[in-house]
């Protein structure tokens, strides 16, 4: 026993070698119970199978680089091209419009102009400015009202949006929306930006109250998403822990080429997706990462290719197979 222990604490051992060399002597030592045998034998694999566990990597498993200690950090080369956009990249060019929201005519100053020489109009040329207008905007509406003789007042209808005598309009809201929740802009920032470049009053609490319309009145949409993606051909579907108040949970993910909706829950597993409603209807082709829970849904399954790679590199490093590489010694790809 002292020498399978000896040679298990050996620093930077070949697994494969020193398990046969422990295989060997528990063949030939018949001072062993049968028994004892045995559960050697599974100690032996237990400990095979945490030291292949300890070599892996996000190359060669499913860990997230963030979290893998062995990830090798390797330094970018310095690309060949040069500065700029790329041969073939549709780049973004300012382009003169047909009809400015101001015109400002510059006159030649007549007392620079050659003495004793006469000029006529020859035309005149442009250039244009592309600027952006940040103020406040105020829109007053009113609603006439009439009295007859009797005293009897009659008040025009005002639109039915408008429900107080002073309230933020579209425009503001879905600003708010936009910085908050697609530029992930502090609500405070957002808060500050409205005060500072439009000298709008905003609380953290109106534009919460704000998102949360925005929220309420995506119901529609939500459901017509779904059922889009119940339709799809092919759909891609993942989850990732998520941390919300603290606790951590999942934020699942389905998606085909033109949409994606994205979901939190507490659970990763099928309980999740079944209440999300999308995957227990969908009939065509699901690319998954071989999470189990996707095979208990009758649909066609395809495995992610990402996936696939990894554990190429396992079979590789770990199983020494040889198929797993490609002849010019790089990963074997997938086509």
């Amino acid at each position: 026993m002292i020498k399978i222990a000896t040679i298990l604490k050996l620093d930077n051992i070949d697994v494969e070698a020193a398990t046969k060399k422990v295989q060997a002597l528990l063949e030939t030592n018949k001072a062993l119970t049968p028994a004892l045998k045995a559960a050697l034998d599974m100690l032996l694999l237990l400990v095979t199978l945490l030291i292949n566990q300890k070599g892996l990597n996000s190359k060669s498993s499913s860990i997230p680089p963030a979290s893998d200690p062995n990830r090798k950090k390797v330094s970018k080369a310095k690309s060949a091209r040069k500065p700029g956009g790329q041969k073939g990249s549709k780049g973004t060019t300012l382009a003169k419009v047909e009809n400015p929201d101001e015109v400002i005519d510059l006159l030649i100053d007549r007392r620079t102009l050659p003495k004793g020489v006469s000029f006529k109009a020859a035309g005149y040329e442009t250039r244009q400015e592309v600027d952006m207008a940040i103020s406040r905007f105020v829109t007053e509406y009113r609603a006439e009202v009439l009295e007859d003789s009797q005293g009897h007042r009659f008040t025009a209808t005002f639109p039915e949006a408008l429900k107080r005598p002073v309230q933020y309009g579209n425009n503001i809201k879905a600003h708010s929306v936009y910085m908050s929740h697609f530029q992930l802009v502090p609500v405070d920032r957002v808060r500050d930006h409205f005060a500072d470049q439009m000298s709008v009053p905003v609380s953290a609490g109106s534009i919460c109250n704000v998102n949360l319309q925005a929220y309420n009145r995506l119901g529609r949409f939500e459901d017509w998403a779904k059922q889009q993606l119940i339709a799809s051909s092919v759909m891609h579907a993942d989850e990732t822990s998520i941390n919300m108040g603290g606790k951590r949970h999942w934020l699942h993910n389905v998606s085909n080429t033109s949409l994606t909706l994205l979901y939190p829950h507490e659970k990763r597993g099928r309980e999740a997706m079944d209440m999300f409603g999308v995957i227990p209807s969908f009939q065509g082709v699901l690319c998954h990462d071989h999470w189990k829970p996707y095979y208990l849904y009758d649909c066609l399954h395809s495995l992610c290719n990402a996936h696939h790679l990894r554990e190429f590199e396992r079979a590789f490093e770990q199983d020494q197979q040889q198929w797993a590489k490609a002849n010019d010694g790089r990963t074997r790809s997938i086509h």
